[in-house]
């Protein structure tokens, strides 16, 4: 089976993310994992299967990849498809499924597309890495949620045992709806 994991990432570990879980993949399928800034050039009738990974800041999606969602829906909705969000906000465990998590609704009012399967992951924080301005916004942001705020911190909130869980869910839906 053919499978395409499209991305949008902020900075990198949605990628990553997507990385994973195209390891834990192509043990069955053959597997591309794909920037949504390449989308254009994409054809996804060549796929069997479609997984979406987005990640969040400041509360919103990547324009594009909204862009990418709203232009194929019709596509998207007649495929065998699964979709994840990442953001800091699932560290905490009220908010880590996808009834409780914030953004898989900003997503599901920014799309209308439902995808077969779909889950949420908590992201990774690294203050080094962004620059003054982000720096001081995520800190008070983390500072207002009560997450970490020294500037110098690197925290990585992802569960990689749900990570593989999700790539499970798909082997499981894709052989439960190819017989």
């Amino acid at each position: 089976m053919r499978i395409l994991i499209l991305y949008s990432t902020v900075d990198g570990h949605t990628q990553k993310i997507c990385e994973r879980i195209s390891d834990l993949l192509v043990i069955k399928n053959i597997v591309e994992v794909i920037d949504v800034n390449n989308a254009d050039q994409i054809n996804l009738t060549r796929y069997d299967f479609i997984i979406v990974g987005a990640s969040i800041r400041y509360g919103k999606y990547r324009r594009n990849l909204i862009q990418f969602i709203n232009k194929n829906i019709i596509f998207l909705e007649r495929s065998k498809t699964a979709f994840f969000s990442v953001n800091i906000v699932a560290r905490k465990d009220e908010k880590n499924s996808i009834t409780t998590n914030p953004y898989i609704k900003i997503f599901h009012k920014a799309t209308n597309w439902n995808p077969d399967i779909i889950s949420v992951f908590a992201g990774k924080l690294e203050y080094p890495k962004y620059n003054f301005f982000n720096k001081l916004i995520i800190r008070f942001i983390m500072w207002i949620t009560n997450g970490p705020t020294n500037p110098s911190s690197i925290i990585e909130f992802t569960n990689w045992d749900k990570v593989k869980k999700f790539a499970s869910d798909i082997d499981n839906f894709k052989e439960k709806n190819n017989k």
